[in-house]
């Protein structure tokens, strides 16, 4: 019992160094966020430089300095001059010390510079707190309505009731609004521009969109909406033109008048988050050798500036330690923050490297399972794969893989394709091949989109359609596939037929 309380003592304590915890971030991150990072480290650490110089590329051969050991980070600086002291000389010019940081792209240096498009940080509430401001209404309810627009989702929607927007304001603010007041604060909103925007149902929210039109298509369409609205969800079409007595071509303008509302009006290229209206940018190069038809890969770097540990800091320290014996108290303390922000900026640097080298790793691993796919984009060759092979392979953890996989992309010959695509589970076809989920769900796209559209197929259809290609499926599974798809079920696919 002591052993095992002694073990669980001695696991607990473990802790991650700073240099992995800043791998593990920078893992997470695809090549757009890691240029903001790069530029961040280099606005906030003085020591850090970019641009060529007497550097060492990444791409070279050098052992990585283990600067943990040659200064641990537990050791005490002392102000006094003792022998306790830092050593200066372990921050003088070094050939292995001035590590560069830069990936070249596929291509080598004749590549065309990469330039990453603008982003424009205006989110849709910025443009509907603009708008408010030119509405003549009162302080308190242009407030609720400010409040209001905080709380819109990323799609323009409001899914919050009233009710609990009301008990936020009166524990967070004190301020006890009436129910009315919302409700007339929330009508404020509904009547900015895009169409839509504020509503609490999809309903409202085409509803919205069809006020103010008084044609005849408009007024039909809202009908529908507004007396037949399950209905219209179900596609009971036939249904809706007897009850609201509709002749077939209104009835089918009126839908086709609907289809074209936008049942997502804050859905702008902007949800609010700057990271979600940004152009992917892949992470990694994939070619193929027009001399031997092999894949080469390489990492997306050309627009990554080359860094490195300043020189003139370094000369700093040199200065200091020619004179360490006689500095004074706050030339010590200069040198020991030189020395942090040096610290700093190396382990940025050799966590660049490692991410590099990690994500080349697993990546490379991909390419070499899926070379067959990769060559010319056959889904038919793509073949089952999970995390846990890669790390297999690699010999890294699970959750470093998935670090890698997540938010990042690779630029093929057949266009440019999220890591997780190249994921899948697998099932047995007749033949007792192992055949990835996602050849299995091409295929039921291809049945889908050949089917009769005023006759769909039922899943138990699609079942024996897949079975004469040779997959065996049960129902539940083709379901799920379905819904993973999100393709309705046969009911919801039929076109509209009316008489």
């Amino acid at each position: 019992m002591a052993k095992v309380s002694q073990s669980l003592q001695q696991k607990l304590q473990q802790r991650l160094s700073p240099q992995q915890i800043q791998v593990v971030r920078l893992l997470e991150i695809p090549l757009v966020q890691l240029e903001q990072r790069i530029k961040k480290e280099l606005e906030e650490n003085p020591t850090l430089e970019e641009g060529g110089g007497e550097s060492v590329e990444v791409g070279e051969e050098t052992a990585p300095t283990d600067y943990g050991d040659e200064h641990p980070e537990e050791q005490e600086v002392s102000l006094s001059g003792g022998e306790d002291e830092f050593s200066v000389d372990d921050y003088l010019p070094d050939d292995e010390f001035d590590l560069a940081y830069r990936e070249p792209a596929y291509g080598g240096s004749d590549t065309e510079e990469y330039e990453t498009p603008l982003v424009n940080a205006v989110t849709f509430r910025d443009q509907l707190l603009e708008q408010l401001g030119y509405l003549r209404i009162s302080d308190d309810e242009r407030r609720l309505a400010e409040y209001i627009i905080g709380n819109l989702d990323a799609d323009g929607y409001l899914r919050r009731p009233l009710a609990a927007l009301r008990d936020d304001l009166l524990l967070l603010q004190g301020d006890d609004v009436p129910l009315r007041a919302l409700e007339s604060a929330l009508r404020r909103v509904q009547e900015l521009e895009p169409a839509g925007i504020g509503a609490q149902s999809l309903q409202e929210c085409l509803l919205l969109q069809l006020r103010g039109q008084n044609s005849e298509v408009a007024t039909n369409a809202r009908h529908i909406l507004a007396q037949c609205y399950q209905r219209f969800v179900q596609k009971h079409y036939q249904r809706i033109q007897e009850e609201l007595h509709l002749s077939p071509e209104s009835l089918r303008a009126a839908l086709d008048y609907i289809s074209k509302l936008n049942p997502k009006p804050g859905d702008m290229g902007d949800s609010g988050h700057l990271n979600d209206a940004q152009t992917i940018i892949p992470d990694f190069i994939l070619g193929i050798d027009e001399r031997t038809g092999e894949l080469m890969l390489s990492l997306h770097g050309e627009n990554m500036p080359e860094l490195h540990i300043s020189a003139e800091y370094r000369r700093m320290l040199q200065d200091y330690a020619a004179r360490r014996k006689h500095s004074s108290a706050s030339e010590r303390e200069a040198a020991h923050f030189v020395k942090q922000k040096i610290d700093a900026a190396q382990w940025f640097i050799d966590a660049l490297n490692q991410r590099n080298r990690t994500l080349m790793s697993v990546m490379q691993a991909i390419v070499d399972y899926q070379h067959d796919y990769l060559l010319d984009g056959d889904m038919r060759k793509l073949r089952p794969l999970i995390l846990k092979d890669i790390a297999n392979v690699t010999g890294l953890d699970i959750s470093t893989v998935s670090r890698v996989v997540s938010s990042k992309y690779v630029q093929t010959p057949f266009g440019i394709l999220p890591l997780k695509d190249f994921f899948s589970e697998g099932i047995q076809n007749q033949d007792g091949d192992t055949i990835s989920t996602r050849k299995i769900k091409a295929a039921m796209l291809a049945v889908i989109a050949k089917e009769d559209k005023q006759s769909p197929l039922t899943d138990d259809q699609i079942v024996e359609a897949l079975r004469a290609q040779g997959f065996t499926l049960a129902r539940r599974t083709v379901a799920k596939y379905r819904e993973q798809l999100n393709i309705p079920m046969a009911r919801l696919r039929r076109e509209m037929v009316v008489s």
